[in-house]
């Protein structure tokens, strides 16, 4: 599309155990639109922060992407030397990893992590640097930033850490933001000012971000588009409303249905989802949900479904998407 920043074709990798072959990824069609925040969810395991590792990467040396275009404001990344990938992130391309407890160096103060940062990726000589790890700090909320800077890590809470992993990836203006469970182990006061924060720095910046989470409730206040993962696969994606609305897929359903809603009578049970997620060295042959899916059919179990578009926005990989809530057959 003319206004996709990111645009990712039949991306494949795959983890090397010896003789053993993980396929985390199996064959990924994506895009991110310029300006919008596209939510991506699913259960642990199912692929969604590799997948950003492997667009980016930063795969683990175990792991290999074995086909697939990725292509980031028009430039085939996947094309590029190792020094010229590593060019791109920070300037292009940012990632707010998952845990703040650990993702800062203990010994580094706090500023000088910018400073690094600023110096390596922008050019910026020290003094400079400094300055602008400040104004960083400051624009992600973090207060008395000139004392914060010459902090350490454990000085700072969890939400506060965030603040600067999120202050570290926004320093180079990339016009791509991802962020990998960007609210995991912060209390709930917490998250809503982390996610207001993004909401409004992405706006302030005009970038683009990624929200990857296990969390639909996150996804229901910050994304207009959102992708549902499963096996290293797209279930379905669509609109906010599409997907809360008018999902599709049996995957997508199940996962609606464990969230708490207010007009549920107040001791009602969610209804878990059964069984567990395939396992990467052991992948069924027809769709990877069948096994938990109680609209399974034979052919659930030996075939792949295709998908199925139902507008511009929503697909499905489903062979019962579709078809009507009575159709259970």
């Amino acid at each position: 599309m003319s206004d996709s920043l990111l645009t990712v074709k039949n991306l494949k990798t795959t983890f090397y155990d010896g003789k053993t072959r993980l396929e985390a990824i199996r064959g990924i069609d994506l895009s991110v639109q310029k300006g919008e925040i596209l939510g991506i969810v699913g259960e642990s395991g199912s692929g969604k922060s590799i997948l950003m590792k492997s667009i980016m990467g930063i795969i683990p040396k175990t792991a290999k992407v074995d086909s697939g275009e990725v292509i980031l404001n028009g430039q085939h990344i996947e094309k590029l030397s190792m020094k010229e990938k590593r060019a791109i992130r920070g300037k292009e391309i940012a990632m707010i990893f998952q845990d703040p407890m650990t993702a800062l160096n203990p010994l580094k103060k706090v500023g000088d992590h910018l400073i690094e940062l600023l110096v390596r990726v922008r050019g910026m000589k020290k003094p400079e640097a400094k300055k602008e790890a400040v104004e960083m700090l400051r624009r992600v909320g973090i207060p008395s930033p000139e004392t914060r800077a010459n902090q350490y890590p454990h000085e700072f809470s969890g939400g506060m850490r965030q603040r600067v992993l999120i202050a570290m990836a926004l320093s180079c203006n990339p016009k791509l933001l991802i962020a990998d469970e960007p609210t995991t182990a912060l209390d709930v006061t917490i998250q809503a000012q982390i996610l207001n924060l993004l909401k409004k720095l992405k706006s302030d910046n005009d970038m683009s971000v990624v929200l990857i989470t296990h969390d639909l409730g996150v996804v229901a206040s910050l994304c207009s588009r959102i992708v549902v993962m499963y096996a290293g696969m797209i279930m379905e994606e669509g609109t906010a409303t599409e997907i809360f609305y008018s999902p599709k897929h049996p995957y997508t359903k199940a996962l609606l249905s464990s969230i708490p809603r207010m007009d549920k009578a107040e001791k009602s049970r969610l209804p878990p989802i059964k069984g567990s997620a395939p396992s990467l060295n052991n992948l069924p042959k027809g769709c990877p949900f069948a096994e938990r899916c109680e609209l399974a059919m034979e052919k659930c179990f030996t075939d792949m479904p295709a998908y199925k578009n139902f507008s511009d926005t929503q697909r499905s990989m489903c062979f019962l998407a579709g078809e009507g809530e009575e159709n259970n057959e």
